[in-house]
């Protein structure tokens, strides 16, 4: 293992454990909290747990004696240099030199992990760690020195207090009050005036008998006490009044409480349940409707911002990959959050062995592979890269021992190919869209196994991404429909054309100039071809026109399908939004009346759009060490907001006369279309030609520009 891994770590202590093991434990109990109508419902795919035996171990050089504090989740033992201490001990003495502490932990029942604090002696993400040391003597008693042994730096997360025990983890929550409550016999319709998410607090509860909470994310579906998606129901046995919290946090923004005659109730409330992360980008504009899909994209973004990007608080509360994908993006405008990244990039992926595609599902495999590309562009944080590298191995080498003859992705046996939830959407044969997506992943590939120095892999995998794009535009382009078709079966085109493959090409760049722009007209701004229904693939509608500029086109369809949403009473945004649904027509979804997820994290991507393309924000060097900024107002007089960097904030403001920008870290370029030359304090712009000019930005400085908006 690389010695130099980590090397900004700090010196404060924190709670240690084998890199996944906490997040995948933290991972099955939260998906696994999910019920149907009081029914335990758990996740479909394969469950893995922790590693029940570890051990750890570093060598510190320690300047003077020093008295090092151990805490363990767990049975465990200490050895310094080799030798055990006696029993367990809470505390030892560490003499100056150089010395190895190891610590070997077996705990059953939850993830084994260490918190160890000293002068300079402390637990952190610089141990090493192994679930089998694969340590042997022989008969003379000597332990060997020769060991196959797979060391790998220790997991960490924000634990740094040693009453902080990881097994203990939870969410934060807050009171939070009723807005209205509309008393009946025996019933109260309980009104918390948006979209929430926590646990319901029944006050002054008493008698004797039996009292039912429904749950409703509208009206309808709390009254509904046939077919609401979640209710609890409670066994009064209560001479005295008393308060009473259910068990399980769901979500709601109406609540049906129904008691039996003998039952009394005072009043309910709730404890709101969050996830303890700061907003640090934001957006601001002249139009008020834009301003207000941004806040309710945040709101929608904080709700299924849990312990990881889950898809939606009501229904499934999982992991599921594709969601997730589209929450990094999201993350990384509006708080980049690295830990929850991490935490639910480890989820999904799992143990060794694979033995099926991640939630079941071929694309999501591959939107896995995507997300690890994108947060290293983001963060610029390899170590997380080396860490992962062999768990990226062994799933790749999943996905191309599941390839056909001809080396394309093909349905099989156990696979689950999604793309969108679309009517009559045709999973046959070889679909582009599939063949896409691993492309892209065997370039994430390559990327990594240089980042990881294996250059030979590297180049193995460059060759295979380079063989898939021209297999995908050999197999797929038909230049009489100007775009991808869909699928090919036996060897032949299908007619069908799609959106999918057609505008991922674009802003992945595999297009050429000239396909793009048919793509544009053929594909994306062609009525005739299927309609997107889903905020989950009108992400990626409207991030292909963004990347076309057409921002002003995408500024309208955000306000009519974002806004429709709105104008129907939404406080948060929706799983599938059909504007040609009638009344509770909107609630139905997979053949249940009240199916659909009406706060769906893939419902909040102008978080994306707004920052990315319109502010115009993006890293092109991992970690912001290079990026540009080309700002599109889209329509709109001026926009203000901040974009999240690893080092801070870049501030900016735009108007059809002038940019103010300050950026915080990295080698900016702001690319400018002006009818003039741009002009101002500490401003000089570079003619590209065609009215476009750029200006660099650097660290600190305060550019205000001067300019003509064509």
């Amino acid at each position: 293992m690389n010695n130099s891994f980590l090397s900004n770590i700090s010196s404060a202590a924190t709670w240690i454990w084998y890199p996944g093991d906490f997040e995948i434990v933290l991972a099955n109990k939260m998906q696994n909290r999910r019920t149907e109508r009081g029914t335990f419902f758990p996740v479909f795919w394969k469950i893995d747990s922790h590693y029940v035996l570890m051990d750890f171990h570093k060598v510190f050089d320690v300047p003077t004696e020093e008295t090092v504090d151990i805490y363990v989740e767990g049975e465990y033992n200490v050895k310094l240099d080799g030798k055990a201490f006696e029993g367990s001990p809470k505390q030892i003495t560490v003499p100056a030199g150089k010395h190895k502490i190891n610590i070997k932990v077996f705990n059953q029942a939850n993830v084994p992990a260490i918190y160890v604090k000293g002068k300079t002696i402390v637990s952190d993400a610089t141990w090493l760690v192994t679930f089998e040391d694969k340590e042997w003597i022989d008969e003379t008693g000597k332990a060997s020195d020769i060991s196959a042994t797979k060391w790998v730096h220790a997991g960490s997360s924000n634990f740094n207090s040693p009453t902080q025990l990881p097994s203990e983890f939870m969410l934060p929550t807050r009171k939070q009050a009723a807005v209205s409550t509309l008393k009946g016999k025996n019933s109260m319709l309980v009104d918390f005036g948006k979209e929430t998410f926590g646990f319901i607090q029944l006050h002054g509860l008493s008698g004797k008998g039996k009292l039912s909470v429904y749950y409703g994310e509208s009206e309808e579906e709390a009254l509904s006490a046939e077919h609401c998606e979640t209710l609890d129901r409670v066994d009064v046995n209560n001479p005295e009044k008393k308060d009473k919290i259910m068990k399980l946090s769901k979500a709601f923004r109406f609540v049906n409480v129904q008691y039996d005659e003998g039952v009394t109730l005072d009043s309910v409330s709730m404890l709101y349940e969050y996830a303890d992360v700061k907003e640090r980008g934001s957006f601001s504009c002249n139009d008020e409707e834009i301003n207000r899909i941004y806040d309710v994209s945040k709101y929608t973004f904080e709700l299924n911002t849990r312990e990881f990007f889950i898809d939606g608080i009501k229904r499934d509360r999982w992991i599921w990959s594709g969601d997730a994908f589209q929450s990094y993006l999201m993350n990384y405008y509006l708080y980049f959050d690295n830990e929850t990244v991490k935490r639910t990039t480890y989820a999904l992926r799992g143990k060794d062995p694979v033995t099926g595609h991640i939630n079941t599902i071929m694309d999501y495999t591959f939107y896995w592979f995507l997300g690890i590309y994108d947060y290293y562009l983001y963060t610029g944080d390899k170590d997380f890269i080396v860490q992962n590298y062999d768990r990226m191995k062994t799933l790749m080498d999943y996905v191309l021992a599941r390839r056909n003859r001809e080396g394309l992705m093909e349905w099989m046996t156990g696979d689950w190919i999604f793309i969108d939830w679309a009517a009559e959407l045709s999973k046959k044969g070889e679909v582009s869209f599939e063949q896409l997506l691993l492309a892209r992943s065997l370039e994430t590939m390559a990327l990594c196994a240089n980042i990881a120095n294996n250059k030979d892999a590297a180049t193995h995998y460059n060759t295979l991404a380079a063989d898939m794009r021209s297999k995908l535009f050999n197999i797929y382009w038909n230049d009489t429909k100007q775009a991808l078709v869909h699928s090919r079966v036996d060897g032949k085109q299908t007619e069908n054309v799609t959106r999918y493959a057609n505008m991922f090409s674009i802003f992945f760049d595999y297009f050429n100039e000239q396909q793009k722009q048919q793509v544009k007209t053929s594909v994306l701004l062609n009525d005739d071809i299927q309609k997107i229904t889903t905020p989950y693939m009108r992400f990626y509608e409207l991030e292909a026109l963004c990347a076309l500029g057409e921002q002003d086109y995408v500024l309208k369809e955000m306000k009519d399908y974002w806004g429709g949403m709105l104008k129907l009473g939404a406080t948060s945004f929706w799983e599938e939004y059909d504007p040609t649904k009638k009344g509770a027509e909107h609630y139905a979804m997979y053949g249940r009346a009240f199916g659909k997820s009406l706060c769906h994290a893939w419902g909040a991507s102008p978080l994306y759009l707004l920052g990315k393309y319109y502010l115009g924000v993006k890293p092109t060097a991992p970690g912001y060490s290079e990026y540009v900024v080309e700002p599109n107002l889209g329509g709109l007089e001026w926009m203000q907001g901040k974009v999240p960097t690893p080092q801070g904030e870049i501030e900016l403001y735009v108007s059809k006369e002038q940019v103010k920008i300050k950026g915080v870290t990295g080698e900016g370029t702001i690319k400018l279309k002006s009818k003039s030359q741009p002009l101002g304090n500490n401003v000089t712009a570079v003619s590209k030609g065609n009215d476009l000019y750029e200006i660099t930005v650097m660290p600190g400085v305060e550019y205000v520009i001067n300019y003509k908006a064509q």
